[in-house]
């Protein structure tokens, strides 16, 4: 707990550091999503908005949640982007009131039904079984097509996955196992699944990069990212699993006080309205939105998505998140 405490009086006294120049006041953006994509939101945002002190900051979306959490309406944070629903719910009670402000045609199913107009869904985040093939073929291991296929022995120390106490991939993938085996056969399985386990990364981004490095042969890891990484010359293959691809939603907020803060209900206006339209065509094409773009070649097409219910219950995260071992 104090060593909790202490990295976010640090976060918030590095925050405090970059939100003022002179005396002008910045708009400080919370934003949990990969560093290149919060380097292009800055740029459009200097761009688009000469006049603004304008900070994008990259936070886990974990982290994110704790420092509201803690700081409430007090916070630095003007705005966040990209941080799950889940934690959204935890938080609600400091996010602010954007009733009308989105103009985007949402898709049935990825919208948050009932939660007070306090935030708008920012991208779907979905998963899938991603493969190193020559680091398969080194091992004269067969591409694995379950979850149940990298249980054999050959595959031990060749498997990777992100933790779901630190990661909203590692979580989605937990949350699908509970939801299509019930609690203890989950368990079991992650039981098993431990032994051949190179290792559980800390980030969503983990196990691409250990696929990257030829550490492993499997990696459960997000469908994007493994595309970016095909498009770059990776000999990764993606594998969905025999239940559909596991997926959970971000959203973005308005932190309350901070709407009536000046350039704030503007500057947010341009991120939930231009900007996701550019990022979910450039960056993170899941589908979201009716006629939504995508420019990232050789992305999947007709993705069958698991059964996710239940995914934005922060409650519920909670008591899956007191049974995991690990």
């Amino acid at each position: 707990m104090k060593k909790g405490v202490l990295i976010l009086t640090m976060i918030t006294a590095l925050f405090m550091v970059l939100a003022y120049s002179g005396n002008q006041e910045s708009i400080v953006i919370c934003a949990s999503s990969e560093q290149f994509r919060n380097d292009e939101m800055q740029a459009q945002l200097n761009e688009r908005f000469p006049d603004k002190n304008i900070v994008v900051m990259y936070m886990s979306t974990g982290k994110a949640a704790a420092k509201l959490y803690a700081e409430g309406p007090t916070t630095e944070v003007d705005i966040l982007v990209g941080l799950e629903t889940g934690y959204m719910n935890k938080i609600k009670g400091n996010l602010a009131d954007i009733s009308g402000m989105s103009r985007v045609p949402y898709m049935d199913g990825v919208t948050v039904e009932d939660n007070g107009n306090l935030w708008v869904t920012w991208e779907r985040q979905a998963g899938a079984i991603i493969v190193n093939r020559t680091i398969l073929d080194k091992y004269g291991l067969e591409t694995p097509q379950t979850y149940a296929d990298f249980l054999k022995p050959g595959y031990q120390g060749l498997v990777a996955m992100p933790d779901p106490k630190s990661s909203g991939t590692g979580y989605f993938f937990y949350k699908n196992w509970v939801n299509t085996m019930g609690d203890e056969a989950a368990l079991a399985y992650v039981d098993q699944l431990h032994g051949n386990l190179k290792q559980f990364t800390e980030s969503g981004s983990g196990p691409i990069k250990l696929l990257k490095q030829g550490e492993i042969a499997v990696g459960l890891a997000l469908t994007f990212q493994a595309v970016n990484e095909i498009n770059n010359g990776q000999p990764f293959e993606i594998i969905f699993p025999e239940n559909g691809s596991p997926y959970s939603l971000t959203g973005s907020a308005i932190v309350k006080g901070h709407e009536t803060k000046t350039g704030v209900q503007e500057v947010f206006d341009f991120i939930i309205n231009d900007f996701l339209l550019y990022d979910k065509e450039h960056f993170s094409p899941e589908q979201i939105y009716e006629g939504q773009v995508n420019s990232l070649a050789n992305y999947p097409q007709d993705i069958v998505y698991a059964d996710m219910q239940g995914i934005q219950d922060d409650q519920e995260k909670e008591r899956l998140l007191a049974q995991w071992r690990y």
